[in-house]
């Protein structure tokens, strides 16, 4: 079987082809980093309009990589994420598949970032602990089989992708947030400034960012950045408070939701999971606790087609057989619980 994966939940078109023999054949990616940078943040409407032009011609191309001859399913975003955005794949996705007479199953985002690492030469087996940190969603979750998830934690307020992007603009630095306040961080003095760890001194999984970046907009404000020009050092040492802040709070509730689940393995997914710290930082957490951490490349943590197309092919391998490609439906909000009951 050979599945056709796409995804446009958010602001990236991604196609890719999955083999169930070969593995992950293709994928590729177009971005809308430049098409969303002026505006600090992503903009639905151009987002769909980007997703419109952009992912026939990607798919295509994609096809062409592999041989042209269309695949055995086709696997798509459904949700959650952006309703015009997630309307654009699926509505191609459904399309497709109905004209080449094969199956289309719509896939769970958050499913195919749990999943992106089974793409790995070395991938990890079940049961295990998720770490989902992604511009949309921060989730702790207990996976036991595939398909068998249980919520640990979430965040109560933004997520720490949006928390990310947000201080970065803040601060002037850019979009997206994650890689802009991270090069900064690089040139920042540790222990110069020091910001709360949310959540971390009362028991739980869940989390919240919203208030650590009022502490940061406090701080920038403080250190009078809207000065012109602004203070490029202060801005560095605020940003490298700010990661240390977001990864330290990450890594306390790792580390407790490995004492309290004894899973043996963690695995890492979602855009912020490639940020280098928080990398080292979860290492570190994991050996302490007797436990395996894993990453999907560097490529496969933001959003992508490769993740669809597999999490797709473990759907239909399972028998969960869509319904027909003509019956198709998005759900820009989505439990992850919840997949089957729908």
């Amino acid at each position: 079987m050979r599945v056709l994966g796409i995804e446009t939940s958010c602001d990236d078109t991604g196609a890719a082809i999955y083999d169930a023999d070969a593995g992950l054949l293709t994928h590729k990616l177009a971005s809308q980093i430049d098409l969303h940078q002026p505006y600090g943040g992503v903009v639905p409407e151009l987002a769909a309009r980007d997703h419109i032009k952009t992912l026939l011609p990607l798919i295509h191309y994609t096809l062409q990589e592999c041989g042209g001859e269309p695949p055995q399913a086709v696997a798509y975003t459904a949700g959650p994420g952006l309703a015009g955005a997630l309307l654009v794949g699926a509505s191609v996705g459904a399309s497709l598949a109905y004209a080449w007479g094969v199956p289309a199953v719509g896939v769970h985002h958050m499913e195919g970032h749990l999943l992106a690492a089974m793409l790995e030469p070395q991938p990890p087996a079940f049961p295990l602990l998720s770490l989902l940190v992604s511009g949309g969603h921060t989730l702790l979750l207990r996976a036991r089989a595939f398909g068998d998830y249980e919520i640990l934690g979430a965040s109560l307020d933004d997520a720490v992708g949006e928390a990310f992007d947000k201080t970065a603009k803040l601060l002037g630095l850019g979009y997206p947030g994650g890689p802009a306040i991270a090069a900064a961080a690089r040139d920042g003095t540790p222990g110069r400034f020091t910001l709360p760890r949310p959540m971390t001194n009362r028991p739980g999984l869940d989390f919240s960012f919203s208030g650590l970046k009022t502490h940061t907009r406090t701080l920038a404000a403080r250190q009078k950045l809207n000065a012109q020009p602004p203070d490029s050092q202060t801005v560095a040492d605020i940003a490298h408070a700010f990661e240390a802040a977001v990864v330290d709070t990450l890594a306390i509730k790792c580390a407790r939701a490995l004492r309290q689940t004894k899973c043996p393995r963690l695995v890492v997914a979602g855009g912020v999971g490639a940020n280098v710290k928080l990398r080292e930082k979860l290492r570190a957490v994991a050996a302490e606790a007797g436990a395996e951490v894993f990453y999907p490349r560097a490529e496969l943590c933001t959003d992508n087609g490769a993740m669809i197309a597999y999490a797709g092919y473990r759907r239909l391998a399972a028998g969960k057989v869509p319904a027909a490609a003509t019956d198709f439906a998005i759900r820009p909000r989505w439990n992850l619980t919840a997949i089957d009951a729908v």
